[in-house]
């Protein structure tokens, strides 16, 4: 376990260094210049110039990549150029929306997707089965911006049982702010439901084919009692791993759904940022992203290797 744990730390390292790369290079190509958008059309050069060197962007690229990254690691994600503020804060303050909203959206998913998805394999070939089956489909093909537009008219104009965007605060009131999330988590629920409940039933089936559960079946346990205690443990294995893919997909790519109901979170963040220019909030909130991710497949491949030893054999 201690070799596959070290290759994987080292694999983590690599993706980590080439996605900070990847990043900053391309936000660095970015047309347009900072300082200039900043002090608008009419701006003396000379006060432009100063304004670059305030900012530190009158040091080579290799030197500012260097002192990027020296900044993430020590936790120092540098200072917003248009807010004037530390990004660290500003990530942290939007963090407390995006967070619970991915958490939400993922539990969502969860409940939606596990008794379908055992539903329908239980009931292979049948009318429900193709019910669920064209369900999902429809689920994932929905847009999500669309779908989200769609629970507003329903449930916040109509119904007025939600609000229509927005966030007060959790300091406001934790009620409110759970109904004010409550829309966004079904509208990015929605398609992340729809596949989990695709990859639990077809993990279903393959356990059902299994030598085991005939074994079962043949030492006197019913079609249900089989699948309840032999199936379901089993199948859990592969969607384990599509489901802290779907959290870190639910944490990243919330930036749309944000827009639509007005929330303060990291993907509105990075709209503002990118609108306005602010390269160092946009590099930091993406590289910050970028690690989330890379960490939740690297605590995945070592929970799935502690559940499959033939894992850390092949390595």
């Amino acid at each position: 376990m201690l070799r596959y744990t070290l290759k994987r730390l080292l694999s983590l390292a690599i993706s980590l260094i080439v996605a900070s790369l990847l990043i900053f290079s391309i936000i660095e190509v970015a047309p347009g210049d900072v300082a200039s958008f900043m002090m608008g059309m009419n701006a003396q050069p000379d006060t432009v110039a100063a304004l670059r060197a305030e900012l530190g962007l009158d040091q080579t690229k290799v030197a500012r990549y260097f002192s990027w990254i020296g900044g993430m690691v020590t936790g120092d994600f540098g200072t917003s150029y248009t807010y004037r503020a530390p990004v660290a804060q500003m990530v942290a303050d939007r963090l407390w929306v995006s967070l619970p909203l991915a958490v939400y959206a993922l539990l969502l998913s969860i409940l939606i997707a596990f008794p379908a998805g055992i539903f329908a394999a239980a009931r292979r070939g049948r009318a429900a089965d193709v019910t669920v089956m064209g369900a999902t489909q429809l689920g994932v093909a929905i847009p999500g911006f669309w779908f989200a537009m769609m629970l507003v008219l329903l449930f916040a104009i109509r119904l007025r049982w939600f609000p229509a965007g927005g966030f007060p605060g959790w300091d406001e009131s934790i009620w409110l702010s759970l109904k004010a999330l409550t829309l966004p988590a079904i509208a990015l629920s929605l398609p992340q439901a729809a596949i989990l409940t695709r990859v639990m039933r077809s993990s279903l089936l393959d356990m059902l084919g299994e030598d085991f559960m005939r074994t079962a079946r043949a030492k006197g346990l019913s079609a249900r009692q089989a699948l309840w205690r032999h199936g379901i443990r089993n199948a859990l294995i592969p969607v384990l791993t599509i489901i802290g893919m779907q959290f870190a997909v639910l944490l990243t790519g919330a930036i749309i759904i944000e827009q639509v109901f007005y929330l303060p979170g990291l993907g509105r963040l990075i709209f503002q940022a990118i609108t306005q220019r602010d390269l160092i909030v946009v590099e930091s909130v993406v590289m910050l992203l970028v690690f989330t991710v890379i960490m939740l497949n690297f605590v995945i491949d070592l929970a799935y290797a502690a559940i499959d030893p033939r894992l850390r054999l092949r390595t």
